[in-house]
């Protein structure tokens, strides 16, 4: 209850006081890392959640409507930043890993960074509109529609500036042209 007279001592709009964000942390974090904890299953993170609401509350504290209702506020933000750890933690799990007998040598990312290094300079050597569509259809894998809608122009243009500059690039990495 001192934590939420301390925050009624605030007036809206303000900053809270150092005292308010005291307060608040002394009476909520130790009960708010057990939340976290509960819902991730790993203290590191869950402190690193609350820690980051706390950050928010402060940041946001002239947007709040009514002081008072810094606690629930804090409560909210942690179940929402569990639930969004735990969905990263399924996206990283559902990732294939990569097995290290199916891993590049240190060689090949070599060459392949010199590859890349080639082909950004090649890129890089382009007319900016060739340049654009080559990164949005072929990097970004856009359609030729929604290459065409990105850079407004039409779909007629993105295939002839498409041609072009694939063959530019040929040329300037010295890479023949098909037959």
């Amino acid at each position: 209850m001192e934590a939420l007279r301390s925050v009624d001592a605030t007036r809206p709009g303000e900053p809270p006081p150092t005292t308010t964000l005291a307060s608040l942390f002394a009476a909520h974090h130790v009960r708010l890392v057990r939340v976290a904890w509960l819902l991730v299953r790993d203290v590191g993170v869950a402190e690193e959640l609350v820690q980051d609401a706390f950050v928010d509350l402060h940041s946001r504290w002239a947007r709040l409507k009514r002081p008072e209702d810094a606690a629930g506020y804090l409560h909210v933000s942690v179940v929402n930043r569990c639930r969004s750890a735990l969905r990263h933690q399924n996206v990283v799990r559902s990732a294939p890993a990569k097995r290290w007998e199916d891993a590049d040598s240190a060689e090949d990312q070599a060459l392949l960074s010199l590859e890349r290094r080639r082909v950004l300079d090649g890129l890089a050597e382009l007319s900016q509109r060739q340049r654009e569509v080559l990164v949005l259809r072929y990097y970004a894998q856009l359609s030729e529609a929604e290459t065409a809608a990105a850079l407004q122009i039409s779909r007629g243009a993105v295939k002839s500036h498409g041609a072009r500059g694939v063959h530019a690039l040929r040329h300037v990495l010295g890479v023949p042209d098909e037959a």
